[in-house]
C-alpha cells in the first residue's frame, strides 16, 4: 500500500439508527474497492465490522470499527459506528475524528429519534453531512414520504442527487441528477449500466437538477455569476459548488442505495472520492490551549489516540489521527499527558479485524499500532520538542447505572482491573466507587450497554459479577429546632471515659442571622457565641457549628472532638444512613471531669447527642431530583406520558422538534433506575432521553417512613 498525502485522503463517520444497514454498506464498500473477495452478513456473523465476540452474541455494533478503502487514488478512511443509542460514545468519537458524516437512513422508518441525535452531534461539530436513504429494496419503503419529512426537518439545504424510480423487491434503478444520467444495476448490483434519462423522467429530473444547481452555486461567488449567466453549471462547477457547501455545512446531499443487494454503492463511493472535502480542506483542529494546529505533513509530529481495543491473540490495538506531521516505523515520542517515552514499532492501516502494515502516514491519516506501553484513549504523543495535547472529545451524561460486584469476595481486585481496561475501550463506561453508597457503581448509556459489559466481564475475564440496583444518593435535614443532651460515661479500672454535651439543632439557609437565644418548654437559653464555624460539605449544603459554651463547662480543646462527633453524624445520618445537610448546631453547655474526660468521649458524646436531636427537629428526607429530555415518535407520545405519571414524574413541557416530540420533565432518580428498559419496551427502541442532575427535593411522607424501616432493618441484620 502505498503512502497517501494529506490532500489524498478523507475521513469519513458512517451513522445511523439501530438497523439501518451501516454494516451491511460498509461490507459493500469494502467489496467494492477490492478490500474484501466476498461480502459478509450480519446474520452469517462474518462481516468486516462486526467481529468481536460481544458483537457475534449480540448480532449488534458494539464498538466503533475503523477500515479504509482504496478509491480512484485516493484513500478513504470510514468509521462504522454502532447505530444503538446505548453506544453513542463511539459514534461521537467517530465525528471528533472524521470530516465527513454519512447518516443512513433506513428506508422502511426515514428519519428516526437515532437519525436525529446523530445529526445534532454532527452539526455540533460543523462536520458535514451526506444522507443515505438504504434499504429501498424492502416492500414498506415510502421514499416520497421519507424525502417531504427530511425536508421539513432539515429544510432547503437538504438536496436530492437520486431518487428511485421504484421501490420495493423490484428496485434496480434510479436517477442521478448530478451526472443526469439513469443507473441500472443487475440481479447481483456492482457496477449500474448508465442510460439516458427516459423522456417520462426528463421533468422531474430537471426540476431537482435545478434545485441542486442553485443549492451549489450558493456556496460560491463565482459560481453564483456563472449560473446567473448561463442558468447552468457544468459537472465539475456543480462538483466545485457541493464541495464547498459541504465544507460549510450549507448543503445536505441524499443519494440513495439497497446495501444488500450493492445498488448505488459503486456511485456513493465515486462521490465520495470525487466531491466530499479532503482532510486538508477541513477547518484546523484547535488544541488543549486553543492554539490552531495546521494539518500538514511538514508540521511537528502529534499523533491523538481515540480509541484502544483488545483483542483475541493481540491484546491492546490503539487507534490514532495523524493530526500534524508523520508518523513513521521507528519514531521516538513523548506522552503529553503521563510523559513517558514511546517507540512507533508497528503501523497499520486498518481494515476492521485485518490491518495492513505500512511504513509511514502523513498528517490527516487514521491508522492503529499495538505493545505501546503506556498509551491510554485519549493521550497526545509527540515528537521532539512539540507540546501538543488534544483533549476535544466530551461524552453525553449516563443514563443508567448498576450496583457490580464479584461473587467471590477476592476477585475485587481483578474486577476493578478488568473494568479500567474496559473503560480505555470505551470511555462512556464509567466506574465510580462510591463512599457514600458503599457500592462500587458502573455507569454506562443503557441497559444494553451495561448487558455487554457483563457479558465480557462474565466470558472474557472469567468473572462472576451480580448486578443491583444502585442505592440512592439520599440528603437529610431537619425542619424545626429541637434540643439534645448526653453524657458519655465509662469506668472500667484506670483512667475512664467521661463527657457531657448539650446541643440545639436548627435547620440552616443561607444568610440566617446568628442566635442571641432559643426557647424550649418555657426555659430561656441565651446565647454567648465564643466561636463559629461555616462548613461547606462536599456533598452539597452546610453545617454552621456554633461554641456558645459560658463558664469553662467544657475545654475549648475539646471543641473539635465534639464537631468530630457532629460530622460523623452528618456522614452517615440519624435516619437513613445519608449524607445530612443545611444544619446548625449550637453547643451551649456540658460537663467535663479533670481526669476522665478525653477527645474520644466528647465525639461519643456529640455523636449520641446530635443524633438524638436531629430525630426530634422534624428529620425530612430529600431524594435528587432530574431534569429528564425524552425524544419521542409522535405515535408513541400517550404511552411515554403515562409511563412517566406512573414514576412521579412532573411534565413541565412539550415541543415538536424536527419531526419528533420532545417531552420536558423533572423526575426522582429513584424512578429512573429502569427507564431505558422501559422506553425501549414501549416505543420498539426507536426513542431516547438525557437527564441532567437538578436539585434535592423532599420525599412523599409515606416513602420517607419505608426509607427509614427498611435502614433500621439493614442496620439490625449488620449486628446480627
Amino acid at each position: 500500500m502505498r503512502v497517501y498525502q494529506t490532500n489524498e485522503i478523507k475521513n469519513i463517520a458512517l451513522l445511523g439508527s439501530a438497523g439501518s444497514g451501516k454494516t451491511t454498506l460498509a461490507e459493500s464498500m469494502l467489496y467494492e474497492a477490492g478490500i474484501i473477495k466476498r461480502r459478509g452478513t450480519v446474520e452469517g456473523k462474518n462481516t468486516v465490522s462486526d467481529y468481536f465476540p460481544v458483537e457475534l452474541e449480540y448480532g449488534y455494533s458494539v464498538f466503533p470499527t475503523v477500515f479504509h478503502v482504496e478509491w480512484n487514488n485516493k484513500k478513504l478512511n470510514i468509521i462504522d459506528c454502532p447505530g444503538s443509542d446505548d453506544f453513542v460514545g463511539g459514534a461521537i468519537t467517530s465525528l471528533n475524528v472524521t470530516d465527513q458524516a454519512v447518516i443512513v437512513i433506513n428506508g422502511q422508518h426515514g428519519p428516526e429519534v437515532g437519525t436525529q441525535n446523530n445529526f445534532r452531534y454532527a452539526e455540533k461539530l460543523r462536520k458535514p453531512v451526506i444522507f443515505l436513504i438504504n434499504q429501498l429494496d424492502s416492500e414498506k419503503c415510502d421514499f416520497d414520504n421519507i424525502i417531504n419529512t427530511m425536508k421539513d426537518i432539515y429544510g432547503s439545504k437538504c438536496v436530492q442527487i437520486q431518487y428511485p424510480l421504484q421501490t420495493g423487491p423490484n428496485f434496480n434503478s434510479l436517477i442521478d441528477v448530478l451526472i443526469m444520467k439513469k443507473l441500472t444495476w443487475g440481479p447481483n448490483g456492482g457496477e449500474p449500466k448508465r442510460e439516458d434519462i427516459p423522456a417520462e423522467e426528463m421533468d422531474k429530473a430537471m426540476e431537482l437538477h435545478k434545485a441542486l444547481v442553485e443549492a451549489a452555486a450558493e456556496n460560491d461567488e463565482a459560481l453564483m455569476e456563472k449560473f446567473f449567466e448561463n442558468d447552468t453549471l457544468s459537472e465539475d462547477e456543480m462538483r466545485e459548488g457541493i464541495r464547498k457547501g459541504l465544507v460549510a455545512c450549507g448543503i445536505y446531499p441524499v443519494f440513495c442505495v439497497s446495501a444488500l443487494r450493492d445498488m448505488g454503492v459503486q456511485r456513493l463511493m465515486e462521490f465520495l472520492g470525487n466531491v466530499v472535502p479532503f482532510v486538508s480542506e477541513m477547518p484546523k483542529v484547535r488544541n488543549s490551549r486553543g492554539e490552531e494546529v495546521e494539518t500538514k505533513s511538514e508540521g511537528p509530529g502529534s499523533l491523538y489516540f481515540f480509541k484502544t481495543g483488545m483483542e483475541p491473540h493481540i491484546g491492546e490495538v490503539s487507534y490514532f489521527k495523524v493530526m500534524s506531521g508523520t508518523v513513521k516505523v521507528g519514531d521516538d515520542l513523548t506522552n503529553a499527558n503521563r510523559g513517558s517515552k514511546e517507540r512507533i514499532g508497528q503501523i497499520y492501516a486498518c481494515a476492521g479485524a485485518n490491518r495492513i502494515a505500512v511504513d509511514q502516514l502523513n498528517a490527516g491519516d487514521i491508522g492503529c499500532t499495538v505493545k505501546l506501553k503506556d498509551v491510554k484513549t485519549g493521550n497526545t504523543l509527540n515528537s521532539k520538542d512539540v507540546d501538543f495535547h488534544f483533549d476535544f472529545i466530551k461524552y453525553p451524561n449516563s443514563k443508567y447505572s448498576r450496583a457490580i460486584k464479584t461473587e467471590n469476595a477476592q476477585d475485587m481486585e481483578k474486577l476493578m482491573t478488568a473494568l479500567l481496561k474496559m473503560h480505555q475501550e470505551d470511555p462512556t463506561w464509567v466506574v465510580e466507587q462510591s463512599k457514600e453508597l458503599r457500592q462500587t457503581i458502573v455507569h454506562g448509556q443503557g441497559e444494553f450497554h451495561l448487558r455487554t459489559l457483563k457479558w465480557r466481564l462474565e466470558n472474557n475475564e472469567k468473572l462472576s459479577i451480580t448486578f443491583s440496583e444502585p442505592k440512592i444518593p439520599y440528603r437529610e435535614t431537619i425542619t424545626k429546632k429541637a434540643k439534645a443532651e448526653y453524657r458519655h460515661k465509662k469506668q472500667s479500672g484506670g483512667a475512664g471515659q467521661f463527657g457531657e454535651v448539650h446541643l440545639i439543632v436548627e435547620p440552616y439557609a443561607e444568610g440566617m442571622p446568628d442566635p442571641t437565644n432559643y426557647s424550649f418548654g418555657g426555659q430561656e437559653y441565651k446565647m454567648n457565641i465564643k466561636s463559629k464555624e461555616e462548613k461547606d460539605l462536599p456533598w452539597g449544603g452546610k453545617l454552621v457549628f456554633i461554641n456558645s459554651v459560658v463558664g469553662g463547662a467544657i475545654d475549648l480543646r475539646f471543641m473539635p472532638a465534639i464537631l468530630k462527633g457532629v460530622m460523623d453524624c452528618m456522614e452517615r445520618g440519624p435516619l437513613t444512613g445519608s449524607y445530612a445537610r443545611d444544619v446548625r448546631v449550637v453547643v451551649f453547655d456540658g460537663k467535663m471531669h479533670p481526669v476522665d474526660s478525653n477527645e474520644l468521649s466528647f465525639t461519643l458524646a456529640a455523636r449520641h447527642a446530635f443524633s438524638d436531636a436531629f430525630k426530634e427537629a422534624g428529620p425530612k428526607i430529600l431524594e435528587p431530583i432530574y431534569d429528564l429530555e425524552v425524544y419521542v415518535p409522535s405515535d408513541y407520545m400517550g404511552d411515554v406520558m403515562s409511563d412517566l405519571q406512573g414514576r412521579r414524574a412532573i411534565i413541565m413541557g412539550m415541543d415538536a422538534e424536527a419531526g419528533y416530540q420532545k417531552l420536558s420533565a423533572k423526575i426522582p432518580l429513584k424512578e429512573l433506575a429502569n427507564y431505558s428498559v422501559a422506553l425501549s419496551s414501549l416505543t420498539g427502541g426507536r426513542a431516547s432521553f438525557s437527564t441532567k442532575f437538578a436539585s434535592y427535593e423532599l420525599v412523599p411522607n409515606d416513602l420517607q417512613q419505608k426509607l427509614i424501616a427498611d435502614h433500621e432493618a439493614e442496620m439490625a441484620a449488620e449486628e446480627d
